[in-house]
């Protein structure tokens, strides 16, 4: 198992049970203490979590300062995915003309599609291709491919998207934050998703509960521009500043 893949198990592993030992870190992805105790000192470093005796907690008011890669992002919180893009996929309705941000939660969705009389744009590679083998009319957008998400970036991205206006959206976020808002890592792509998410009549930002409480270092929204599609969250003060829709996960 390479290291970022190790990351990315014990950081999901820490946001789900807020709480872990080494013990258990060490049972689960079947490495050794002195392995998980290395990798949790190099998290502690980066502020990813919080290393304490015998195991780690996860940090309120995080900071994520990198995207991992997709493959190892698809794996993360999966059912909870699957929950949150079957029922976004349910808000489409006949004649919606439709941006689908590049992500691995909006790819989920795409997979729940059925409404061919949409018209959908996307600035992702691997969403675009599923919306069209789905018989949808698919535009999408031009320019540079970021290969760590699949997602199109850049000035000709943005130009692209200025001659649309979007009866609703659905995008991915990293973080999710009282007053930083929506957030990701990379400024070409934030550029992206601020653009698309203006031009939207209405903005739904499908998130699974470890984006709450996180902060990336580009805001591309405000918590009031945009719905949020998640599952059961724990704590009721992000209903204060916009619509949150929480779906059972089964």
């Amino acid at each position: 198992m390479i290291i970022e893949e190790r990351f990315a198990k014990i950081l999901q592993m820490v946001e789900e049970k807020r709480v872990v030992t080494v013990l258990e870190l060490s049972e689960t992805l079947q490495i050794s203490e002195s392995t998980i105790r290395r990798d949790l000192t190099a998290l502690d470093n980066n502020k990813k979590l919080r290393k304490v005796h015998g195991g780690a907690t996860a940090i309120e008011g995080r900071f994520a300062a990198t995207d991992f890669e997709v493959r190892l992002r698809e794996d993360q919180y999966r059912t909870e995915k699957q929950q949150i893009g079957k029922f976004s996929a349910g808000l489409i309705e006949k004649n919606d003309f439709v941006y689908i941000d590049a992500g691995t939660t909006t790819e989920a969705m795409v997979d729940f599609i059925y409404e061919t009389e949409a018209v959908y744009v996307t600035n992702g590679m691997v969403i675009a291709k599923k919306l069209v083998q789905r018989g949808c009319r698919t535009i999408i957008v031009g320019g540079e491919i970021k290969p760590i998400t699949d997602a199109v970036v850049g000035s000709e991205a943005l130009s692209c998207l200025r001659k649309y206006n979007f009866s609703k959206g659905f995008f991915g976020t990293n973080g999710i934050d009282l007053k930083a808002g929506f957030s990701t890592p990379d400024p070409t792509e934030a550029q992206v998703k601020q653009e698309a998410f203006r031009r939207c009549k209405i903005a739904y930002v499908l998130a699974d509960p470890s984006k709450f409480n996180l902060i990336a270092p580009v805001s591309f929204g405000a918590l009031e521009d945009g719905q949020i599609i998640t599952t059961k969250l724990s704590s009721s003060g992000y209903k204060k500043y916009t619509k949150i829709w929480e779906v059972d996960v089964t």
